[in-house]
């Protein structure tokens, strides 16, 4: 193994609203001193999410790494990691960036740490690029439509716990938004009938990723009638991509108002946690870093204890995410820009003044495969 160095450069947080590239900012970790269920790897790509400018802006402690989604080259496996990589294996992921009392464990630096089993071994003829946008939007799609709405799985492994017949209809509010796309697939592969939401000019982009019907959801009440009546005023799962108030209000009149008999009740899932209009209504979120099985803590002092059913869950979730990718089953839409770690910066600017739509902004940071 060539000599790895002391230090590397990497994005960090400096103070609530402010990220720099620090270019001598603290290696990893050494391989001797790897975490047993961890890979170390050498970053090629890295994706971005809004969760990393908002642990940049509201959530994160100064001099952290920031970052989740990335794909590299591995370098050294922890003893306990159990899927089969070897140094010189292209692996990506979602490393926990921004995690309090873990300054280097963040996706945007020259070498990553990540979760060795919930990870992909990256496929012949996917290319870094594309690989690097699997991480935080992957998981948080897992959890949402087969861990909390119980849906059938998309490789037909699993049929659920919701009792969900093909052809049965899903809402994913949002489908335009990076996490909405690969919701929409998912779903479809589920053999679901998908409605979605999203911007008149991105109708025809959501059908191309599995939408049966698309909505404009700049029409409030219009909206949610429609989507009501497209379902047969039988819709019983929403997943909201968008979160907010107004995504929640619109979910809350779409979904059915009544369950027919033996048919659980309506279940409403979203990214952050939301006053739901409806009691009547199963409602709840995902947090994809529970994926890890391990506990965090935020920095207003919300502790979130460690998940061993989310980890477990997340293994067997990604070794079928891996399965699709290499059967070409789930397109992959990395926007990749120039302009590496400085670009980085950059991207997240474009992500919180909300301009981008239907892309998944990925930078390269180092040499890829």
């Amino acid at each position: 193994m060539a000599a790895l160095p002391e230090t590397m450069k990497a994005i960090k947080t400096r103070y609530k609203g402010v990220a720099e590239i620090e270019p001598a900012a603290k290696f990893p970790c050494k391989p001797d001193q790897l975490p047993d269920t961890y890979i170390l790897i050498k970053t090629s790509h890295v994706a971005l999410n809004p969760t990393d400018w908002k642990h940049i802006d509201f959530l994160g402690p100064p001099n952290h790494t920031v970052g989740c989604d990335v794909c590299g080259t591995v370098v050294a496996v922890g003893a306990k990691v159990t899927k089969a990589y070897k140094p010189g294996d292209r692996a990506a992921g979602a490393a926990h960036g921004v995690k309090l009392g873990c300054p280097e464990k963040g996706a945007f630096g020259e070498y990553a740490l990540l979760k060795g089993d919930v990870t992909i071994k990256v496929p012949a003829g996917i290319s870094d690029a594309e690989a690097s946008t699997v991480g935080v939007g992957i998981t948080t799609v897992g959890q949402a439509l087969y861990q909390t709405l119980g849906l059938p799985w998309p490789d037909q492994s699993d049929a659920g716990v919701a009792g969900a017949a093909a052809g049965d209809a899903v809402l994913v509010y949002g489908g335009s938004t990076a996490t909405g796309l690969f919701a929409l697939q998912l779903a479809k592969l589920s053999g679901l009938r998908v409605l979605t939401t999203c911007s008149p000019k991105n109708f025809d982009l959501v059908k191309e990723f599995g939408a049966d019907e698309a909505f404009d959801y700049s029409k409030g009440e219009g909206c949610s009638a429609a989507i009501s009546a497209a379902a047969g005023g039988k819709l019983l799962y929403a997943f909201d991509c968008i979160s907010t108030g107004a995504s929640a209000k619109i979910c809350a009149d779409a979904l059915s108002k009544t369950a027919a008999e033996g048919q659980p009740r309506p279940h409403y899932t979203s990214l952050i946690p939301l006053e739901f209009p409806r009691d009547d209504v199963k409602s709840g979120y995902t947090l994809a870093y529970t994926v890890n099985g391990e506990p965090f803590e935020f920095r207003d002092g919300k502790k979130v204890p460690d998940s061993p059913e989310d980890f477990k869950f997340g293994v067997k979730f990604w070794a079928v995410v891996e399965k699709l990718i290499a059967e070409k089953k789930l397109k992959l839409f990395p926007t990749v820009k120039e302009g590496g770690f400085e670009g980085v910066l950059q991207g997240l600017e474009l992500l919180r003044k909300n301009k981008v739509s239907g892309q998944k902004l990925v930078y390269k940071i180092g040499s890829d495969a």
